[in-house]
């Protein structure tokens, strides 16, 4: 009898989840987090990386087997919430990192059908991993040392990410930091996790990296400003109106004992509160504008955000055409810095005027055949009323067809002295030598 060998645990799990049947990718989906729980529990019981590679793999193709989009949501879910299955945060970042360099190698077998689940499970994962972050309190070596991780293998020019990674991460950076951190962090937290796409930005040399990171950072920064500027003002508002609420409560609990008596009953029900229904009604177009919104945006600040652009932009390093791209958006943030807003009827205007000047080609190229044709109806018009003193009639129009112009009426001859006494035209020589013959 030969003895099998056994295969270590990662491998035994990642050929289960790479299995045809749901039920034994379920099963070993759930067995896979009791055993990251278990071995991670002890110091010295960690995960190397080559085992989380392994583990990946058989995750990947989990994912590839599965069908029907609500059970992949489901499973995407599932699978990004593993990380807060391990107890430290280096086994939470070798984790993460593990996945990234999995989509990386994996990212070019994938097929049209199939990309749109991997963009969602790229996007969950993005979402858990600014949540492990969020459940340390947004410490900053926490900050620090996931952006490191992210910049490395993604971002960096170095780093063996396919365009198509490159271009979703930068795409889904800032919704998903949004979800997870816009009511917590600080504009001076923000511009840590907005720093390496400023030092990327400046630094590459691919142009698709670059337009992705200005149109999918920066360029949305500048186009959610007048709405990060609305959430600070309600919360200045709302602080200031329990200041006042809590300065009012003292005086009118002296004084309002005595009030209530000397009013009638009717008054007294008519009579609201200071935050009542009735007062903190909204508008109509109020309410309309806030159920277009998702919810708070995240805070910047933009005079800031436009030195730090600067100061990685005018460096000797940078190229021009990287240099020429962010100083068009240095400007953006400067002017908002110094309160000027992007208009929102700008891009009504100038499409506006964009149609108005192609109008006016079309109208430029047509009028000079609409003149022409104006002058041909006006001189045909001043041939065909001729003079009628002048005893010459206008020939007909003949046919454009061959058959047309081939074929004439015959007209009887007439003499050849009657002829040349009619018409005042100039005839061959030949027809002059044979009526001088005629004549002899």
């Amino acid at each position: 009898m030969v003895s099998r060998v056994q295969l270590p645990p990662e491998i035994q799990l990642a050929q289960r989840l790479a299995g045809n049947e749901q039920v034994t990718r379920d099963r070993a989906v759930r067995k896979l987090r009791k055993y990251i729980v278990a071995r991670t529990q002890h110091a010295a019981g960690g995960f190397s990386h080559d085992e989380l590679l392994k583990v990946w793999k058989g995750l990947f193709y989990c994912m590839w087997m599965q069908d029907k989009p609500l059970l992949q949501e489901e499973l995407g879910r599932t699978i990004s919430q593993l990380v807060h299955a391990f107890q430290t945060t280096e086994a939470q970042h070798l984790f993460l990192q593990t996945f990234w360099q999995t989509m990386n190698r994996e990212w070019t077998g994938i097929d049209r059908l199939r990309l749109d689940k991997f963009y969602m499970l790229m996007r969950m994962v993005l979402n858990e991993s600014f949540k492990t972050v969020k459940a340390r309190g947004w410490e900053d070596r926490q900050i620090e040392q996931l952006l490191e991780l992210l910049t490395t293998e993604i971002l960096h020019p170095s780093s063996q990410a396919p365009h198509g990674v490159k271009s979703h991460f930068i795409e889904i950076f800032l919704e998903e930091l949004t979800k997870v951190g816009a009511e917590e962090l600080t504009a001076e937290q923000n511009l840590k996790f907005v720093d390496p796409f400023c030092r990327v930005a400046a630094r590459t040399k691919d142009s698709l990296v670059l337009h992705s990171i200005t149109r999918g950072v920066f360029e949305t920064i500048v186009e959610q400003a007048p709405f990060a500027i609305e959430d600070l003002m309600r919360e200045l508002d709302a602080q200031s109106e329990e200041e006042e609420e809590g300065a009012s409560d003292g005086d009118e609990s002296s004084e309002g004992s005595e009030d209530t008596r000397d009013l009638p009953s009717q008054k007294r029900s008519e009579k609201l509160p200071a935050g009542s229904i009735r007062r903190a009604e909204p508008d109509v177009g109020q309410e309309q504008w806030e159920d277009d919104r998702d919810g708070p945006v995240l805070q910047f600040d933009y005079g800031a955000l436009a030195n730090r652009l600067f100061e990685t932009a005018s460096r000797q390093s940078t190229p021009s055409h990287n240099r020429k791209r962010l100083y068009k958006v240095i400007r953006k943030l400067q002017d908002l810095a110094g309160g000027v807003f992007p208009e929102d009827e700008l891009p009504e205007k100038a499409c506006r005027s964009l149609l108005e000047g192609r109008r006016k080609k079309k109208n430029k190229k047509r009028l000079p055949k609409a003149r022409l044709q104006h002058k041909k109806g006006k001189g045909d018009q001043e041939d065909g009323s001729a003079d009628p003193s002048s005893g010459v009639q206008r020939a007909q129009p003949r046919g454009r067809s061959r058959g047309g112009a081939g074929k004439r009426k015959r007209t009887p001859r007439q003499p050849s002295g009657a002829r040349a006494e009619v018409a005042d035209v100039q005839e061959p020589e030949k027809k002059k030598k044979r009526i001088l013959g005629s004549k002899k």
